[in-house]
């Protein structure tokens, strides 16, 4: 009886494992990832994809600590959040020999330095955040990001700002010309004030919606994506994106192997499927960003190679990356946020 109870646990425990080697848990961005993409590594794979998603890095950092971490197998931060991941021990590490397509990194995103050698990370998209404004209800001067902080009278109550203390408050920052993670308290009251100032002048905080409210009329101008600014404008809104004279913020994306993945040898293989050029290129041409891996060319579309959101003009200010403040600047930081969004 002992020995038939031994083998039926030991068939069990088999069949769990073949079971779980048949999925795929990942942790997303909101509309960023098409689903033909999905269902082309199902099929090539026979792996079931599941995603769930969310709408800035700081949702998806407080939900894996918050007991998420060990039910997904991959995430897609930005930059400085793979950075705050890895020193928080929540990333797994592998090999280029595990991906075998690592080598189709383009090698400007090879060495970062929030992942060196990207021995736990793969380049997904790359863009750019600032805001876009409708031609049809405002035709002047949207140089600056005082469009956002200190609108003119034909935008007030007409503004959306994205739900991502990062963003909004970089692009604040470089309004007032205060650098990131300042201890300087003048300059945090400074920038504290200037938004509370800005704040009713806005019609709402939203970043998944951030494009659908630009093109129904529901917003006039709004802080966005670039990619989410093209798609609006695909979509018929009369919208300009603007690399404005203050600066704008920069960011990469990454597709991270979750600690405790429970799926890892899946993860990896869905990192190297998105390695491929021909699937690299799928996404950018669904999301309207720009790749990081090399031979996509030949597979964009013509309106995402010319698109003005990522084509920017010459002499633009370059943008900033966002920088992972110490923890005791990042508490001043999120009392501004937290006091903002009362």
């Amino acid at each position: 009886m002992t020995k038939l109870m031994t083998t039926a646990a030991a068939l069990a425990l088999m069949a769990g494992a073949a079971q779980a080697e048949g999925k795929l848990s990942v942790y997303h961005w909101f509309e960023y990832i098409p689903q033909e993409l999905v269902d082309k590594f199902e099929a090539e794979t026979g792996i079931d994809v599941t995603i769930d998603t969310y709408d800035s890095n700081e949702a998806m950092l407080a939900a894996l600590k918050a007991g998420k971490l060990g039910q997904y197998d991959v995430a897609v931060p930005a930059d400085f959040m793979v950075g705050i991941m890895a020193a928080d021990g929540m990333l797994d590490t592998f090999t280029p020999e595990e991906v075998p397509n690592h080598a189709n990194i383009a090698a400007q995103w090879m060495d970062v330095p929030f992942d060196a050698g990207r021995k736990s990370s793969i380049p997904y998209q790359w863009g750019s955040t600032s805001f876009s404004v409708n031609r049809d209800v405002y035709a002047g001067d949207i140089s600056s990001l005082g469009i956002i902080f200190n609108p003119p009278d034909e935008l007030k109550g007409k503004i959306n700002v994205l739900d991502s203390q990062n963003e909004v408050l970089i692009l604040g920052s470089l309004y007032l010309g205060i650098p990131q993670c300042s201890t300087d308290r003048a300059q945090l009251t400074a920038l504290n004030d200037m938004l509370q100032a800005a704040k009713p002048h806005w019609a709402s905080f939203g970043s998944d919606t951030s494009k659908d409210v630009l093109v129904s009329g529901d917003a006039a101008a709004g802080m966005i994506y670039n990619g989410f600014s093209a798609k609006a404008r695909a979509e018929g809104a009369n919208v300009e994106y603007v690399y404005p004279k203050e600066g704008h913020v920069l960011w990469m994306d990454n597709v991270v192997l979750l600690k405790d993945a429970p799926n890892r040898d899946n993860a990896l293989k869905f990192m190297n499927f998105l390695l491929v050029p021909e699937n690299a290129a799928a996404v950018t041409n669904y999301a309207a960003y720009t790749s990081g891996v090399t031979g996509v060319e030949p597979f964009l579309d013509e309106a995402i190679k010319n698109s003005p959101e990522n084509n920017p003009p010459a002499g633009i200010t370059p943008g900033a990356f966002a920088q992972a403040c110490d923890a005791e600047t990042q508490k001043l930081y999120d009392a501004i946020w937290t006091n903002l969004k009362k």
